[in-house]
């Protein structure tokens, strides 16, 4: 039986390889970390599997060791040759129960979904957690889909007992929506790596996610 992961961080930073160069990965790693992230997810489309691994095992060094989760998207190969501690796996991806094959009970595999029947889908699969999205308009992603929307995600989260990660088009401004609407965590991109400083942003959006959670809370 998988170990299902009880609770992911409230803020997910995502580094997208589409926003930065190979250059400067270990120093956007470390201000996302520094800045007190206790998750980070590589993605990495426009690298060679060379380059990603190398960023793999770049931000694994800097990770290790501070607590903090180390998730790398759809590459299960590079994953397991970085020691990460899982996998986020897209609907096109190497199938999940493959994949748990190859990863072993320990590791984390998140997965994403779009809709409602790819969220019920997901609960069938050994799954740690699943995203839902994209949320809002995001310019991030090209392939992205329509946006979902506020309502689509409540109706994932009182469908659905693992925990969510809503996604595409969050900030600041807006992240309160989702918590309203019960997401256990907000992965953002280009809110977190257009920021002038990274680790000041992290910062400062893990205490606005506190303190939603707090006013949340007292409200329910």
């Amino acid at each position: 039986m998988i170990k299902r992961i009880a609770l992911i961080p409230p803020v997910y930073p995502i580094l997208d390889c589409t926003l930065t160069s190979f250059t400067y990965m270990e120093k956007i790693a470390k201000a996302i970390i520094d800045g007190g992230a206790k998750i980070i997810q590589l993605r990495a489309k426009g690298l060679s599997s060379r380059e990603f691994l190398e960023s793999a095992l770049i931000i694994r060094r800097i990770s290790k060791g501070r607590g903090v989760i180390f998730i790398v998207n759809d590459r299960v190969d590079v994953a397991l040759l970085a020691d990460a501690d899982g996998v986020h796996l897209g609907q096109d991806d190497l199938p999940v129960k493959e994949a748990r094959h190859l990863l072993g009970s320990s590791k984390i595999i998140g997965y994403s979904t779009h809709n409602l029947r790819e969220a019920l889908n997901a609960v069938k699969l050994p799954v740690d957690y699943i995203s839902f999205g994209p949320i809002f308009h995001t310019k991030t992603k090209k392939d992205a889909q329509t946006p979902k929307g506020i309502r689509r995600l409540a109706e994932v989260r009182k469908a659905v007992a693992l925990p969510i990660v809503a996604i595409g088009g969050i900030t600041e401004t807006n992240m309160a929506y989702v918590f309203k609407q019960e997401a256990d965590s907000a992965a953002m991109i280009s809110e977190i790596l257009t920021s002038p400083d990274i680790a000041k942003k992290i910062n400062r959006l893990i205490a606005i996610a506190k303190e939603l959670e707090s006013r949340l809370r007292a409200e329910g």
